[in-house]
């Protein structure tokens, strides 16, 4: 039997989505990510698996495989440095040759943060129910089907009505 939330699962974990052969995260994103996190504050590898897991609302971390190897390559690189060991826990931080990278590759900074948002995205999804994930299609659809058959009026009514939606939705349930 085929389980349609399968791929979205695999995707999640960082595995290639067979049907499209994209991933969370690119290639080369682990490293510009763990290098963006570790600019705005250092951190020790396990923190930093817990803070892209917390990007990721729990539904994707990367492995002590991933995170390691990488941060020991930054290191390697003079990106990195360890700043202190702590029990045998290494403090990480960027170098001003790990910042200069950063600047001198922004772009490439800017299109990971974009992909990640969007697997963010795609992650947040992927956690709600299948019945809430199929009623936001039906109203995306039937959004979408509407065309460019809009007046103001109308406009304002289904406007109103998604707002509604939207703060029920929002307030907490009555127990």
């Amino acid at each position: 039997m085929h389980d349609p939330s399968r791929r979205a699962k695999a995707a999640l974990r960082g595995d290639p989505d067979r049907s499209s052969g994209q991933r969370l995260l690119g290639h080369g994103d682990l490293k510009l990510l763990l290098l963006a996190l570790l600019e705005q504050q250092p951190g020790h590898g396990y923190e930093l698996i817990h803070r892209i897991a917390d990007m990721f609302h729990g539904h994707y971390a990367p492995s002590p495989g991933a995170i390691y190897p990488t941060l020991t390559m930054l290191e390697e690189l003079g990106l990195l440095q360890v700043d202190q060991e702590h029990g045998g826990r290494k403090l990480y931080t960027v170098t001003a040759q790990g910042r200069r990278f950063l600047a001198d590759h922004h772009d490439a900074v800017d299109a990971m943060t974009l992909r990640t948002r969007h697997a963010v995205r795609i992650a947040a999804k992927m956690a709600l129910p299948p019945a809430v994930r199929h009623a936001m299609h039906a109203v995306k659809h039937a959004l979408m089907a509407r065309g460019t058959a809009w007046n103001a009026s109308e406009a304002k009514r289904v406007a109103a009505l998604l707002e509604h939606a939207a703060s029920e939705i929002a307030a907490e349930p009555d127990d």
